[in-house]
């Protein structure tokens, strides 16, 4: 990014606003860019609001992207969006990330850009339709332009690579036509956008606008930003969930040289989880961060346990399995299908089976951290975070600030994995900057990041198939029990299932006879949104529990899979939409060709397959491994995905890579425990990231072709990753891995 474009969001919204010749386009309104005037927005300030799209004199474009980038590669595809049905120049385009931003319309307050949230596999479904209607605008508004700088119609006209060229060969260049085009009226209908066989960016691929960035070491998180002034504030929580801070001693701490100030923050009573701090804390405010953790070496602390200082997740799952083992009434009744009892009644044979997963932390790469300032009259912050908005909202409720008094900068984010999407590390930032009177930079340990988290929940699963004579699948029951991610958040009690269960996942449409019932826990730890979910959580176990089914009747995996398929159709889903047999069928016989699954290996490898549908999207995994000693071995990894049309190939290939490579590490050695009422991992080397040798050397990655809209992407090729490696293990070793981590398992039973 070049130094003239390297600015702040409010400075850059500023400029838009005061540049003149520039035009900024938004559906709906175009104004020159030297008047005072509210910034163009895309659509109708009441309903759909969008980002800008920006074309300078000198002919550069730069395209804001609403939706924060945390490595799913948003801001190049959203800017590849705009960029296609303005038919501009690609070298010339500058993306820059756009924080939160109201708009006033009748004395109402409404979100300026619309959607701004990642994580949740929305950006570019929730963009297609109206990024593509910003792009077109601004083509047309240059082509009526050309039209009459050349006296040749409009229609005559043609658009390529930041430029209007003429039948006879002239070619006038966005930047000659800007300032006129910034004083043309709109059409009064929205101009047409693009077929798709006129796409010219859309569908090929492109490397990440930050990527020169990041090679080069330039890319600035919000880690990085170090404004002057400042204070770092290191600050360590509370290690019994519920305790509180018994006695505090700062005497040697703050005689540290470049220590100033020593401070608590306290979580807010009423106020739901992900909305205030995680937990009591301590904060050693400091002119740097070596000060500040040597400062807090010589603070005296003592935490008092709260009233579950004998809790253990060993003791959790017994509850679990004893309570699915009962006959207690489930918490709640996710769906019944059919007759279940007199399926299991007339059943030729059954299948049984009990599935364990354990709370999983995002170890995010980049530490917790948040930089605030705090004013009488304005506030700032930079904030990596995963919901601009829901963050102004809560910086707004600890202020008392109006919205346009508060400025939120989101670089891009160093992984969110569902972990930003909650903001109590906002929350402390913004106490401890109001509290010292100064800016104030916070930083998590990445033992607090562990102890501290919003975890995926534990699971504990058991599962009964009932056969017919001819070993066909009628009736399909499954029970869960988990603590529930949404406790705590202000959700209604019979709706906290909604975050452990989905009601359409398989095999439900695809068995006539089929009950799913979810049992609620109560836990000590805190728990949140995570990549991929219950969609994950799920997968594992019914694709898992297939797979156990093939083998009970000596069929193939794969062959058992078609026949619940059945003949390509529509499946109406109960929270909207349908699955389409077809597609996942397509991407599950994409990925047994590639691991040419005819033609298993010998030498003890084994093969393992598995699918999934979710957010739009249909995945399907296939792995090839061998397990030497200890070592389990990933020969192949292939992944086959179709998430719609795509719009950047390159990036959908990288998302499916780290989907996969996210479920296999996740799924190998990753487990939070607490024991006497503690969090029991507290680094890397007790919750061990997968290192390169675990993991394939290679993702191989097939998309299939589709004129479909687009899905989601980034969560959808985690959830076959890993039932697709547990099914592989059993194949390489007779060894069924019915609860993870994969490899604590697998060696306990070899």
């Amino acid at each position: 990014m070049t130094d003239s474009v390297r600015l702040s969001r409010r400075r850059f919204l500023k400029v838009m606003a005061g540049a003149t010749g520039a035009l900024i386009v938004g559906v709906g309104t175009v104004r020159a860019a030297d008047t005072d005037l509210p910034l163009a927005l895309l659509g109708d300030e009441m309903t759909q609001l969008g980002p800008y799209l920006r074309i300078e004199p000198d002919g550069r474009t730069i395209i804001g992207a609403r939706d924060p980038d945390c490595g799913e590669g948003t801001h190049t595809s959203l800017a590849r969006i705009i960029a296609d049905e303005l038919d501009g120049d690609w070298s010339r385009v500058t993306v820059l990330g756009l924080g939160p931003e109201v708009t006033r319309a009748n004395n109402v307050v409404h979100w300026r850009y619309g959607h701004q949230r990642s994580g949740n596999a929305t950006s570019i479904p929730a963009a297609w339709a109206d990024l593509r209607q910003a792009g077109a605008l601004a083509r047309w508004l240059l082509l009526q332009t050309a039209a009459r700088h050349s006296g040749v119609a409009a229609a005559r006209l043609q658009c390529h690579k930041g430029a209007v060229l003429t039948p006879n060969g002239r070619r006038y260049a966005y930047g000659e036509l800007v300032a006129d085009a910034a004083r043309q009226s709109p059409p009064t209908t929205p101009p047409p956008v693009k077929r798709p066989d006129q796409y010219a960016l859309i569908g090929r691929g492109a490397g990440d606008v930050d990527a020169r960035a990041m090679v080069q070491g330039h890319s600035r998180y919000a880690i990085d930003h170090y404004p002057g002034e400042m204070l770092v504030a290191v600050v360590r929580h509370c290690p019994w969930p519920g305790g509180s801070l018994a006695s505090i001693d700062t005497t040697e701490a703050l005689k540290v040289p470049g220590v100033e100030q020593v401070l608590q923050v306290k979580p807010e009573s009423g106020q739901p989880l992900g909305h205030t701090p995680i937990a009591p804390g301590v904060a050693v405010l400091a002119q740097d961060t070596w000060s500040a953790l040597k400062g807090f070496d010589k603070l005296k602390l003592t935490w008092q346990p709260g009233p579950h200082v004998d809790a253990s997740t060993a003791r959790l799952r017994d509850e679990a399995v004893k309570l699915l083992d009962s006959e207690a009434e489930p918490t709640t009744h996710v769906r019944s299908d059919g007759d279940i009892d007199k399926a299991e009644k007339q059943a030729h044979r059954h299948v049984e089976a009990t599935y364990t997963q354990p709370f999983v932390a995002h170890a995010t790469a980049e530490p917790i951290n948040c930089t605030a300032r705090v004013d009488a009259d304005h506030a700032s912050l930079i904030v990596p975070t995963q919901a601009p908005q829901q963050a102004l909202a809560l910086v707004q409720r600890l202020t008392g600030l109006s919205p346009d008094q508060i400025d939120i900068q989101v670089p891009r984010t160093g992984g969110g994995l569902g972990r930003r999407v909650d903001h109590d590390f906002v929350a402390e930032a913004v106490m401890l900057a109001k509290a010292a009177g100064k800016c104030v930079k916070l930083m998590w340990t990445r033992e607090d990041g562990l102890t501290h988290d919003f975890y995926r929940p534990m699971a504990v699963h058991k599962l009964k198939a009932s056969l017919d004579r001819d070993g066909h699948i009628i009736g399909w029951r499954q029970h869960m029990a988990s603590p529930s991610a949404l406790a705590g958040r202000s959700t209604p009690a019979d709706r906290l299932w909604t975050s452990e269960v989905d009601p359409d996942a398989l095999p439900a449409g695809l068995v006539e006879n089929l009950d799913s019932s979810w049992y609620g826990l109560d836990s000590v730890l805190s728990r949140g949104p995570m990549r991929g979910a219950n969609n994950v959580t799920n997968t594992f176990v019914v694709e898992g529990f297939l797979d156990e089914i093939a083998h009970e009747l000596r069929r193939d995996p794969l062959e058992l899979r078609h026949e619940l398929l059945g003949d390509p159709r529509m499946i109406p889903l109960r929270g909207g939409g349908a699955l389409d047999t077809r597609r996942l069928r397509a991407v599950l016989d994409l990925a047994a060709a590639r691991i040419d699954w005819k033609h298993p290996p010998r030498n003890g490898h084994g093969l393992g397959i598995a699918c999934h549908a979710s957010y739009g999207g249909y995945c399907a995994h296939a792995f090839e491994v061998s397990v030497r000693g200890e070592r389990l071995i990933v020969h192949r990894a292939v992944c086959a995905i179709d998430v719609g049309r795509v719009v950047n190939p390159i990036g959908l290939e990288a998302q499916a890579m780290g989907g996969t490579l996210f479920g296999i590490g996740t799924a190998l050695g990753q487990a939070i425990t607490v024991a006497d009422g503690q969090v029991q991992q507290h680094d890397f080397n007790d919750y061990p990231l997968a290192h390169m040798a675990q993991l394939p050397h290679k993702v191989e990655v097939y998309a299939v072709p589709s004129d479909a809209a687009p899905g989601g992407a980034s969560p959808v090729a985690v959830s076959s990753a890993v039932p697709a490696l547990a099914n592989a293990v059993h194949a390489a070793t007779t060894v069924r891995i019915r609860r993870l981590p994969l490899m604590t398992e697998l060696l306990r039973l070899l």
